[in-house]
């Protein structure tokens, strides 16, 4: 398995690093890539952007800078951007500071219910039976038992971002799942939101920018 993979995009190319293979392997692969591209005549004239993908995995200062320096050394290809499909705290801290988004970090308990208005950065906890809804969307960094609602009460556009594998009940509007152990694989990078067919639907960050392309781009695209 190739650990630096290059997709052609309508935006561009993408840059995949398997989350799976080792740095030096990455690198290893990466140059490789760069190499065979640096012959290729249909690149030779042109400026090549990419956007690195790590998959779920966070890359380093170190990291990244070694990433950065090995494609540096060939002048046709330049670095857009380096993004994981997770948001860490340190990015959804970011986000905050960038839009009005309303921290909370307290516990909701059984039976409780938390209603605010705009969007919500969660870091807290809520118990199974505990309740937070909101007029807007939700970025969930805590720990969920319990029901969390956005868009309350009819807006459809909004949409729930994070860990939500233990969730009890996600809602959208007046749209609702119950969530199952086994449903979602990976909560970290699960985004909530209603679909064209007005059904709650799954997704990944990465397709954030295809599910709610506005908020994608307050965000500045994660």
């Amino acid at each position: 398995m190739q650990a630096a993979v290059l997709r052609g995009t309508q935006n561009g190319y993408d840059l995949v690093l398997k989350q799976s293979a080792s740095l030096d392997q990455i690198l290893v692969d990466l140059k490789a890539l760069l190499e065979n591209l640096k012959v290729d005549p249909q690149v030779m004239d042109t400026k090549v952007s990419l956007d690195v993908l790590t998959e779920d995995r966070i890359l380093t200062a170190d990291e990244k800078t070694k990433i950065e320096q090995l494609v540096a050394g060939y002048p046709r290809f330049e670095i857009h951007k380096i993004a994981a499909n997770v948001i860490t705290l340190a990015d959804a801290l970011q986000l905050r500071e960038r839009e009005n988004v309303h921290l909370l970090s307290k516990v909701i308990r059984n039976g409780q219910e938390v209603v605010m208005q705009g969007d919500i950065l969660f870091l807290g906890t809520i118990h199974e039976g505990g309740k937070l809804r909101t007029s807007g969307n939700i970025f969930s960094m805590g720990n969920v038992a319990g029901i969390l609602q956005a868009g309350y009460p009819d807006d459809e556009s909004k949409l729930i971002m994070g860990n939500l594998q233990t969730a009890q009940q996600v809602r959208i509007a007046e749209q609702f799942d119950i969530v199952e152990p086994e449903q979602l694989t990976d909560s970290r990078q699960t985004i909530a939101y209603v679909n064209d067919l007005h059904v709650l639907s799954y997704g990944k960050l990465e397709q954030l920018k295809k599910i709610n392309p506005k908020l994608y781009n307050q965000i500045g695209g994660i």
